[in-house]
């Protein structure tokens, strides 16, 4: 039987020889991973359910992110109650405030291999498909259930596969690839469908980039993002993990899946307007919209590679004294990266702020919220109403390219 790669997987995970879309499987999850946020409903609704112990500790990551430090005594007292919890149900796999983003630490930390079952307690668990997993976010109580039980129920996914192809131009990226994929079909336009991204172009992206595919597969409705393993897939795992891994590939002619062709060699850096990720405009249709904030970073783009970019762009030059900028690295090892390179100094120079790495004002929790009237441009994922702090905000979205060309100028501007 002709299999897609996210049915390939639910099968193995389910012990299973084949399976197709529309079944209910129940799935050995491989890693289940929960963070500040939504880790004290898990393991108070884990505690509930009267179990003493988690099914497997080595299996169940905990990272702090997205309120680091604590910025509230309520989120010091969530930190204790989940450090407690780690404490005592003996998980070895607990990264406190210090590491970053979970969607970044986790593959870092060689937590995620192809032909696994990946949930997490954060809608964009989706990102860790880039490395051939199926990766999914679930909610706090399906959570407890996985720690009770290591299995959860999951309706197979139907696939729609985005071949893209051609070359990209100057100063366009996978951002503005996925941006404007969900432009064309919507917010909607995939719902509780497996993403997989292929192609020449695809072929062509570092793994970071791919993340970064991944990583918005929700906001088109997706199930999961998925890309299949390659070489540069085996690279990155090389030095992060031994554990042995299983890669799994789409069957063209498998029943489930749909083709969308998506050619990049006229794309345009891509924006994503306010309110909604749907609403992508080439940058050259909002360019001079004046901004007062902008955010480089988040487990959509700050990785080293975003960094580089916008550094390049910085160098020698100076934000707009009406802009502050934010640049938050999306880990540990990111930060340090950048450190040896020398980014954070143009970055200090330029006037930017650099902060630790954390999901910063992605949530609208932390650091950088907007207030009444207020203007971001941000590397993240979701420009909601009310996302990054007041409801009478603007957020629009874009690629770290056109973020520092527009920090420096002080209005949204095309980079190439």
């Amino acid at each position: 039987m002709s299999m897609t790669m996210a049915e390939k997987i639910l099968a193995k995970s389910a012990g299973l020889k084949e399976t197709e879309a529309g079944n209910i499987v129940m799935a050995n999850i491989d890693v289940a991973m929960t963070h500040d946020l939504t880790g004290p409903l898990s393991v108070e609704s884990f505690q509930k359910i009267g179990v003493e112990k988690v099914w497997d500790p080595e299996k169940i990551v905990v990272l702090f992110d997205h309120q680091v430090p604590a910025d509230s005594l309520e989120a010091a007292q969530n930190h204790i109650f989940m450090r407690e919890f780690v404490d005592k149900q003996g998980i070895n796999n607990f990264y406190d405030v210090k590491e970053g983003v979970c969607h970044q630490v986790l593959p870092e930390k060689g937590h995620v291999i192809p032909g696994e079952v990946v949930v997490g307690t954060d809608s964009h668990t989706c990102t860790h498909g880039a490395l051939g997993a199926f990766a999914t976010g679930i909610g706090s109580t399906d959570m407890a259930m996985v720690f009770a039980t290591g299995k959860l129920w999951f309706k197979v996914p139907e696939t729609i596969k985005f071949e893209i192809e051609g070359k990209l131009g100057r100063h366009v990226y996978s951002k503005d690839v996925v941006l404007n994929i969900i432009g064309q079909i919507g917010a909607d336009g995939a719902t509780y469908q497996a993403c997989e991204f292929g192609g020449e172009t695809t072929s062509n992206m570092s793994v970071s980039q791919r993340m970064a595919l991944c990583n918005m597969a929700i906001e088109m409705g997706g199930k999961t993002g998925m890309v299949e393993v390659d070489e540069k897939t085996i690279q990155y795992l090389k030095g992060r993990t031994n554990k042995p891994y299983q890669a799994f590939k789409t069957d063209e002619d498998a029943d489930s899946l749909t083709t969308m062709y998506v050619n990049v060699n006229d794309l345009e850096p891509q924006i994503a307007c306010p309110h909604h990720v749907d609403n992508a405009k080439p940058v050259t249709e909002v360019e001079g919209t004046p901004i007062d904030q902008v955010f480089l970073g988040s487990c959509t783009n700050g990785r080293l590679d975003d960094l580089q970019v916008a550094a390049e762009i910085l160098k020698g030059k100076q934000i707009s004294s009406d802009v502050r900028m934010l640049v938050i690295p999306a880990s540990r090892e990111i930060y340090r990266q950048a450190l040896d390179q020398g980014l954070m100094n143009i970055f200090v120079d330029a006037g930017a702020l650099v902060c630790n790495p954390c999901c910063g004002p992605c949530l609208g929790g932390h650091v950088g919220l907007l207030g009444p009237g207020e203007v971001s441009l941000s590397t993240s994922n979701r420009n909601f109403k009310g996302r990054q702090g007041s409801p009478e905000a603007e957020v629009y979205l874009s690629s770290a390219a056109v973020a520092a060309a527009s920090a420096i100028k002080g209005e949204i501007t095309d980079p190439r």
